[in-house]
């Protein structure tokens, strides 16, 4: 085998005004490129470094360097489930050798993997964090979109959600509160939350709190992020959870999101795959998820100011899957 080269870079891609969660706001989206190359044909993959996991450019781009000399001699993508940890320097560097093998053997992404990957998708389109007057207006621009997710952050919230309702009546919701919630929140919200039309509640509770939902009465499901990253930590959050968000810079890349996927199933959650705020590149290796899941947040590229070359194309909220230029 031709020797792989692994070349790692840090991008920013600017964010239409800014992102808002309960954990604070930012202006740009700082994401982390893998190039691996065999002879002529590059692979590439693309990860997001989450301060909330102790992640940072740098440090992904150090836990990156450690495994440039097991690709050069041939590390698949099931050795890097033992040579690097879950998180986004996995990530980038799985999806690259994903995108690598389809160019060099010509086959599609579905076929490597042996899924029917989906067609287009209807994506949600996140309402980041702020006033209720300035949500309610936001979605009013957005009422044309079938599905929509809102940043929450605790007190307000009931406010927020109600001031969305109006403004978007025909849209559906699901909102993430991002670890933000207390119990008597959780008890005060819920009832409200389904009268509300809320057909999905992320990580109300800060990760590490989880068995307090163990007894509690849920007229919405719940969905774990935060408490979910990949397999190991399944036996945990089955129990407690509804569904569980799947998302490659927690998995650590697609092979982890894929047995995560159907392990999930045989435990009898549902699933939604979602994202970090990245670009098309990121996107693009989750979309293979789609036929998992009920619920589909992927809407990073709707979020930047431009997005990549060749990126997917969105019409609407509805995401087509991505040519061979991108990834795959």
């Amino acid at each position: 085998m031709t020797k792989r080269i692994l070349e790692a870079t840090q991008e920013s891609w600017p964010i239409r005004g800014s992102f808002r969660i309960s954990r604070g706001a930012k202006t740009t989206a700082d994401v982390v490129v893998v190039k691996i190359k065999e002879g002529n044909v590059t692979g590439f993959g693309e990860c997001v470094p989450y301060p909330r996991y102790g992640e940072s450019c740098h440090s992904v781009l150090g836990e990156i360097s450690t495994v440039r000399d097991a690709i050069a001699h041939g590390a698949s993508r099931m050795d890097l489930l033992t040579l690097m940890s879950a998180g986004a320097a996995r990530n980038a560097v799985d999806c690259a050798l994903w995108d690598l093998e389809a160019k060099l053997t010509g086959k599609s992404i579905g076929e490597i993997a042996g899924i029917q990957t989906p067609g287009p998708l209807i994506t949600a389109y996140t309402l980041s964090l702020d006033t209720p007057e300035k949500m309610g207006a936001a979605a009013t621009k957005q009422a044309h979109r079938p599905l929509m997710k809102l940043k929450l952050a605790g007190e307000y919230d009931l406010e927020r959600v109600t001031a969305v309702r109006n403004a978007a009546p025909k849209s559906r919701l699901i909102v993430d509160a991002n670890e933000a919630w207390t119990l008597d929140m959780m008890e005060e919200y819920f009832p409200k939350m389904a009268d509300l039309g809320v057909e999905l509640i992320e990580q109300p509770l800060p990760a590490g709190e989880d068995l307090a939902l163990s007894d509690m009465v849920r007229p919405v499901p719940i969905c774990a992020d935060e408490s979910s990253h990949d397999t190991s930590t399944l036996d945990q959050v089955a129990p407690l959870y509804d569904y569980i968000n799947i998302k490659l810079d927690k998995t650590g890349g697609l092979t982890e999101a894929l047995l995560l996927a159907e392990a999930a199933r045989d435990f009898g959650l549902g699933i939604m795959v979602g994202c970090m705020l990245g670009t098309s590149l990121g996107m693009a290796p989750a979309m293979v998820l789609g036929g998992f899941a009920r619920f589909i947040d992927l809407d990073g590229p709707l979020l930047l100011e431009k997005d990549r070359r060749n990126g997917i194309h969105f019409d609407g909220s509805v995401m087509h899957p991505p040519k061979k230029e991108l990834w795959g």
